[in-house]
């Protein structure tokens, strides 16, 4: 029996959700779209999908209203793509899930730190300022490199922009 590719008979909302981030590589995109990346090409150089596949799933995530899509040249025509009020909602439980990651799948520690960019104290398991008692909303983040971080790894623009402290949902320009 050939593996169904949806999750119609389901009637849950943990199911409705993944029909719109569950696929392969979108919630790097989000994921990537929270960091400040924005444009085709440097999602396509910082992820290494393929084309085809980061084609489709910026369009589905436009279609879902989690991105939207905003010209920045005319002729010809080329978009960034910007995260939506619905697709900002997803930073807590991508927070969450790399934080999970960190404690469960990493032998090397976090590759990222997330800090409350106004009084620069790192963030708890539910991105919370432990300092401040608040809910740390992505745009007031600031994201550090971490003790996991291995810079040999990859040598593409975007993620020698982000080798850097670098606030959420600010752009990165992966110029080179």
């Amino acid at each position: 029996m050939a593996l169904g590719t949806d999750y119609a008979r389901q009637d849950c909302n943990f199911a409705r959700a993944l029909e719109v981030v569950g696929e392969r590589w979108s919630l790097l995109i989000v994921r990537d779209a929270f960091y400040g990346v924005r444009r085709f090409s440097d999602f396509l150089t910082h992820l290494d999908v393929p084309r085809a596949v980061l084609t489709a799933r910026l369009a589905s995530l436009v279609e879902s209203g989690v991105l939207r899509k905003e010209a920045y040249q005319q002729a010809p025509v080329r978009h960034d793509y910007v995260l939506t009020d619905a697709g900002r909602e997803l930073w807590f439980p991508l927070y969450a899930l790399a934080r999970w990651g960190e404690r469960h799948a990493s032998a090397t520690g976090p590759c990222r730190l997330f800090h409350h960019a106004d009084c620069g104290t790192r963030l708890d398991l539910l991105g919370n300022c432990p300092d401040c008692g608040c809910s740390v909303p992505p745009e007031d983040v600031e994201m550090r490199p971490g003790p996991g971080a291995d810079p040999t790894l990859r040598d593409d623009p975007v993620t020698r922009a982000l080798a850097r402290p670098h606030r959420l949902l600010r752009p990165v320009r992966a110029a080179g």
